[in-house]
């Protein structure tokens, strides 16, 4: 962890961030020039020596300046001054390929519905793929990375806007103008059957199987019991005739 530094050292990275190049940081702002808190405070600790802000250092800025150069309303930031602060505009030469990340979970949905906004009011796409994974995972730590086909994307009716030098926003993209990484495949448990279980071998209807055990022999009909000669008892011996 870094050392703590002043409330105006990082007053001052906020402006920069929020007045002047969000872009710069994978952020987007909205057309009053909010973004969420949490999302800048995700990118602010990613810089290294501000892996400490939190939210609380936000609040003390604004209750140890006289004029703090942001405001908050609810969960939403943006900076006082704006005017150097870039605006979507229609590009005329678009790359050939933009880059977003999604999350893993979403993928498969994502693959047969498009990509949707997500955190965002707009898709938000970069020409950096380094970028585009920095900003997905903000949402998750291991993301799906896609690339779009930006020619394919502009035939089906999407309009691309750049937002400062390397961010890139649109409605949606429709499924089919993007690739990813193929889809993991699912596992399919099957039970062994096991050969000692007797139920799982074939039967047929009415047999019955039957254990002709000692116990079991004794009480079928007809049976007469053998009784067993002790070691003790001899066979009796019967007396010549020339002794009688």
């Amino acid at each position: 962890m870094g050392t703590a530094k002043t409330p105006q050292s990082l007053a001052k990275l906020i402006t920069y961030i929020l007045g002047r190049r969000p872009d710069e940081f994978g952020l987007v702002t909205d057309t009053e020039g909010f973004v969420k808190i949490k999302e800048l405070l995700k990118a602010v600790t990613e810089e290294e020596g501000w892996t400490y802000v939190r939210r609380s250092h936000l609040d003390e800025i604004q209750y140890s300046l006289a004029d703090p150069p942001f405001e908050i309303a609810g969960k939403q930031i943006r900076a006082k001054r704006r005017d150097q602060l870039a605006r979507p505009n229609p590009v005329p030469k678009l790359p050939k390929l933009l880059f977003t990340s999604i999350r893993k979970r979403a993928y498969r949905s994502v693959l047969d519905k498009g990509i949707f906004p997500a955190g965002y009011y707009q898709v938000v796409l970069s020409s950096s793929r380094d970028l585009a994974e920095r900003i997905g995972k903000r949402m998750d730590q291991d993301p799906v990375m896609l690339s779009v086909h930006v020619q394919k994307s502009v035939e089906d009716g999407v309009r691309f806007y750049q937002t400062g030098e390397s961010l890139f926003i649109a409605g949606s993209i429709p499924a089919g103008c993007f690739t990813g990484p193929p889809l993991p495949k699912e596992k399919i448990e099957t039970k062994k059957p096991d050969s000692a279980d007797e139920s799982s071998q074939p039967k047929m209807a009415g047999s019955y199987s039957v254990n002709l055990g000692d116990s079991t022999r004794s009480q079928l009909p007809g049976h007469k019991p053998q009784k067993r000669r002790s070691k003790k008892q001899k066979r009796k011996r019967e007396r010549p005739p020339w002794r009688k």
